[in-house]
């Protein structure tokens, strides 16, 4: 028997090449050969939404992929190369409805002002459905891209002797983060008049300077793209350890930690909420959804015995920081409403074989929820912020003046 938690679960799918196991381009499902037109993506962004999921998160980084994490690879028996995560949900956006758009940025090399109106743009063509997921880049290749500082090269983001130079990454990208969401205020809802008969397009008064310092970068502002319908877009950010959980507690709306038990999940969940408080955020939400890589399959044992052929293909087993599921959609039910009962308000799942689990999560999973009272049978908000239950915030600068 399993336990219906208090509130339905929030359902995302993170959207990666032709899936999150580096063999399943090879699958007959996997369209390899559409992999960058437009027509695949919204293929799949379709199929998402005939799920009624909350949002889909779309991966992006500033190098080739890699097995390997912190260094680039050789290997050419793997999908490398992506298309732009923000281009891509913008041109999805205007061919869906309801579900919510969440493109990956890296903080790390780009420039924030850019990225805010990017964003405020991507929310205006779609109707206030708009999240970013931002995240650092420690790779010295991908530094050298740009010219503009050097990266050393480190072992692992936890390592004593770059420990320092990490948390200076996630410091930054806090910082980067605080102006997006300022330039996101930077105009005031009513700012734009657009009175014909007295010629005045916006109340200048409303527009305003963030005159944000740091110690990487300064922006004055203010944007040059009105606020966004939601106000504020989602910002979400994927989180391992207490660096980047504090980076998840200073800014963000949603957080994606990897638990591979209850247990795990409470403590990641009290540790965050520590740090949010430290933060003098207790009072604001903070969803925190639990990433999950989905072998699934109807028939019992099917979806194991296709990692092993998916894994024998790639040539080494399958592994992720993400806790690795293969079973059927009532047992994947069965471990979501477990983790739900941890705290956890929703989940990111990553479908291995795109072509395969997407809509095993869309046409199985779902159902099963739904049939258990744990998910929704409708979209029943017309911004993502809406379908998280989050409120579009007050514009910080309307009362400053």
């Amino acid at each position: 028997m399993t336990a219906t938690p208090a509130s339905p679960l929030h359902l995302a799918v993170a959207l990666d090449g032709t899936g999150w196991h580096p063999a399943s381009w090879r699958e007959p499902v996997a369209r390899p050969r559409e992999l960058f037109t437009a027509g695949y993506w919204a293929d799949l962004v379709a199929e998402a939404e005939h799920g009624l999921l909350d949002f889909v998160t779309i991966e992006d980084g500033l190098g080739p992929q890699s097995s390997h994490f912190l260094d680039p690879d050789d290997r050419t028996d793997q999908v490398r190369g992506r298309l732009d995560a923000v281009l891509t949900a913008a041109r999805i956006a205007p061919l869906t409805r309801h579900i919510g758009l969440v493109p990956t940025v890296v903080a790390t090399h780009t420039e924030p002002f850019h990225l805010s109106k990017a964003i405020a743009t991507l929310d205006y063509v779609s109707g206030g459905r708009a999240g970013l997921r931002v995240q650092i880049s420690a790779r010295p290749n991908e530094a050298a891209h740009f010219g503009r500082r050097t990266v050393p090269r480190i072992t692992a983001y936890d390592s004593p002797d770059t420990a320092d130079f990490v948390a200076g990454l996630f410091d930054e990208a806090a910082d980067y983060v605080e102006v997006v969401r300022r330039l996101w205020d930077s105009w005031e809802d009513d700012a734009e008049i657009r009175d014909v008969a007295t010629g005045r397009f916006i109340d200048r008064d409303k527009l305003h300077y963030i005159d944000f310092e740091g110690p990487r970068f300064s922006v004055k502002g203010p944007s040059i793209t009105p606020r966004p319908p939601q106000g504020q877009p989602l910002v979400t950010a994927l989180a391992h350890d207490t660096v980047p959980y504090r980076l998840v507690a200073r800014q963000a709306d949603v957080g994606y930690v990897t638990p591979h038990d209850t247990g795990q999940a409470r403590a990641i969940l009290a540790e965050i909420r520590a740090e949010q408080e430290a933060a003098g955020r207790a009072d604001q939400p903070l969803h925190v959804f639990a990433d999950l890589v989905v072998f699934l399959d109807e028939e019992p044992g099917a979806a194991a015995a296709r990692k092993e052929r998916l894994d024998t293909l790639a040539g080494e087993p399958y592994t992720s920081d993400a806790l690795v599921f293969t079973g059927t959609p009532a047992e994947l039910a069965d471990l979501l409403q477990e983790f739900g009962g941890a705290g956890l308000t929703g989940f990111r799942l990553r479908p291995a074989v795109l072509g395969h689990d997407l809509p095993a999560i869309t046409r199985g999973l779902v159902p099963e929820l739904q049939r258990r009272g744990a998910f929704r049978r409708a979209y029943e908000a017309g911004t993502l912020r809406g379908l998280l239950g989050l409120a579009r915030p007050a514009n910080r600068y309307a009362h400053a003046v």
